[in-house]
């Protein structure tokens, strides 16, 4: 919508800052709606390729959707059990280390008062105590029930997704009047998503069975629980594979020593930088278009409105606010800001055209 040209710039600036804000209120109350239907449609996204490819190979579209539905849910059940299961195990094994951890946990605050860090010797026990520990862990548990809940209501829009994913769009150029230029933008969206998740998929799942066989050398309890944190952590940018090795280091500390914590510790950080400064820059390339600063402070904003969802997707979500913000002369300069660092050529370039 464009606003009339009687409006001054401020006053155009004030209604767009507005509607903006309105916007946001919006979809902050209807998160809880919304956010399943979000993880639906960037499902049924990664889910295209492989059903496109099988029409392509001949199968009915209803052998086809069957196909990529029953994959889908093996997933699902196989990390449910999985979770759910090393959850349990883990419950029922912390008396095991209660002792111990509450004799490093004194010994450390008595450590950090040495140090001159007053209270520490009573503040850190309370804040490493293991009812702490049993009490998030049952809370993961009873969260469970509504996970699966979740799952089956994710599932079905996804269904039904797929479905109109054919149709789709001759509907948007229907509906919108859509020009060319915008149903390239739309392509261009969904082949970067596509692009984005099947290489953070494999990269996390490489990062996760490199963390799992350093940890069983290691032979440290519990491998399954830190093998899916660190394949769903990866995909949080920026803090998550970081963040993922934490748990395990601690349990290392409390399980065997000093030294078994480090080497821990030593695992993870060769794994991230390999796999997250290394190899993964050099696939994913520099197509996304976003910079690092963005990356991150959209991480905070889309997980302050969408909760975990929005955490897991602020990447993709952000691709698709700058090619929307790309789509439109007013707006460019937002996308510009929000993109990659622009080199000394492209701002010469930019300054020598008319």
């Amino acid at each position: 919508m464009s606003l009339p040209a009687s409006f001054s710039a401020p006053a155009r600036g004030l209604i767009v800052a507005a509607a903006i804000a309105v916007l946001i209120i919006v979809l902050q109350h209807a998160a809880s709606l919304l956010t399943p239907v979000l993880l639906a449609v960037f499902i049924a996204v990664i889910a295209t390729p492989p059903l496109r490819w099988m029409r392509r190979r001949g199968l009915p579209k209803w052998l086809a959707l069957a196909l990529v539905v029953f994959v889908l849910v093996e997933i699902g059940s196989l990390l449910a059990v999985l979770s759910t299961g090393a959850l349990e195990g883990f419950r029922d094994s912390m008396p095991t280390y209660q002792e111990r951890f509450l004799a490093l946990s004194e010994n450390l605050g008595s450590w950090l008062e040495g140090l001159g860090v007053e209270g520490s010797r009573a503040a850190i026990p309370d804040l490493l105590d293991p009812d702490r520990v049993n009490g998030l862990v049952r809370l993961m548990l009873t969260n469970a029930g509504s996970l699966v809940g979740n799952g089956l209501l994710v599932l079905l829009a996804t269904v039904f997704i797929l479905l109109e994913a054919p149709s789709l769009p001759a509907k948007l150029r229907a509906a919108f009047n859509l020009p060319e230029q915008g149903q390239q933008r739309l392509i261009k969206l969904v082949g970067l998503v596509n692009r984005y998740m099947l290489i953070k998929a494999l990269t996390s799942l490489g990062t996760a069975l490199l963390i799992g066989i350093w940890l069983w050398l290691l032979d440290l309890d519990f491998i399954v629980i830190w093998v899916l944190l660190a394949f769903l952590l990866n995909f949080v940018p920026v803090i998550g594979s970081w963040i993922m090795g934490i748990p395990a280091i601690l349990l290392a500390l409390v399980q065997a020593d000093l030294q078994t914590a480090m080497l821990t510790a030593l695992g993870y950080m060769i794994v991230n930088v390999g796999i997250g400064n290394i190899i993964e820059p050099r696939v994913m390339g520099h197509g996304l278009g976003i910079s690092s600063l963005v990356v991150f402070l959209s991480l905070m904003f889309w997980g302050w409105l969408f909760g975990t969802v929005g955490v897991f997707l602020s990447v993709p979500l952000t691709m698709a606010v700058i090619i929307a913000l790309d789509a439109s002369p007013q707006t460019r300069p937002i996308a510009i800001l929000l993109g990659p660092e622009i080199k000394a050529e492209s701002m010469s370039e930019t300054r020598a055209e008319p």
